[in-house]
């Protein structure tokens, strides 16, 4: 009986050893993955318009931990939200390697935000790009409907991978209306139809504050799964168990972390989730924005390189 419980601890320990390694090796391969030249890095940032009144948080006395903070992700792709003109000069000077598509919500004032989107000019190059409305008449520059507190708009862009130029794909960026709730469930039904429209089928990648949690309506129209459009959540496709009381994208300046996760990147199936975070990173206790950034790092689904 001693023989048999000795032998079966020795099993029972050289199990847990090899599921340590087995647990190790996969945790190696994604991080080999995350940083191959394949993977896509996507960075979502709602950088709070710089002119409000934000005592020690103005954003004179912060711009540069936002760059150090885009910086330090270093991102191929990146959605902002809340920009406005001054601030897009700042970040077209102190992030040179990025390229900028970028337009007022409303045109005839340049003064109003836009939702930009920069990528890395070394490696993608601009196939198309435009700028529709979340409204009635997504055409119009400047339209707003429904319960809409102000107007709303997705800048987009048509991208070529440089490495391989049979690789092209869509980024559509956004910013939903915070007041609005019959607005969010709307914009998620035009900027679903756009995206049908305008990509056809290929690979997309979508940023944006969408001031909607994961359980909302918006979140569920953008995400229900069809034949010609089935995208996801990079940050559910990672998360091993939900934390619904902690995982909050806005920081309110002090750390918070309770409250919807309303900051979000989804994809398109064609694209194999690496990893997927909340960038909480801060400088003694002194944070970017009132938003979390959040990432993703995502590479072409092994079927459809073999497809090719």
């Amino acid at each position: 009986m001693e023989f048999l419980t000795r032998r079966g601890l020795r099993i029972t320990c050289c199990l847990i050893v090899l599921q340590t390694q087995v647990a190790l090796c996969n945790d190696l391969i994604a991080k080999a993955e995350s940083n191959s030249s394949s993977s896509v890095r996507v960075m979502s940032f709602n950088v709070r318009f710089g002119k409000a009144d934000d005592g020690p948080n103005h954003w004179d006395l912060r711009k540069d931990l936002v760059i150090k903070t885009v910086r330090e992700f270093d991102p191929d792709i990146l959605g902002t939200q809340e920009m406005m003109e001054f601030q897009a000069e700042f970040f077209r000077q102190h992030l040179p390697k990025l390229a900028y598509h970028g337009t007022s919500r409303i045109p005839a004032d340049k003064q109003q935000e836009q939702c930009a989107i920069l990528y890395r000019k070394s490696r993608f190059e601009e196939v198309d790009a435009g700028h529709f409305w979340l409204s009635n008449s997504p055409d119009q520059p400047g339209s707003i409907s429904w319960d809409s507190s102000l107007p709303r708009m997705v800048s987009w862009v048509k991208l070529r991978d440089k490495q391989d130029s049979r690789d092209e794909f869509f980024v559509f960026n956004t910013h939903f209306d915070n007041v609005g709730q019959e607005a969010r469930m709307q914009y998620a039904a035009v900027l679903r139809r756009r995206i049908l429209s305008l990509a056809d089928g290929a690979r997309v990648i979508v940023t944006g504050d969408f001031n909607s949690a994961e359980d909302s309506i918006a979140h569920r129209v953008l995400l229900f799964g069809t034949k010609q459009l089935s995208l996801s959540d990079t940050f559910q496709a990672v998360r091993t168990k939900r934390n619904p009381d902690g995982e909050s994208t806005s920081s309110r300046w002090n750390g918070n972390r309770k409250g919807g996760r309303i900051d979000w990147i989804l994809c398109s199936e064609h694209w194999k989730v690496l990893d997927a975070a909340i960038d909480r990173s801060h400088d003694g206790g002194r944070y970017p924005s009132d938003h979390y950034p959040v990432t993703a790092v995502v590479t072409f689904a092994a079927e459809e390189s073999d497809a090719q």
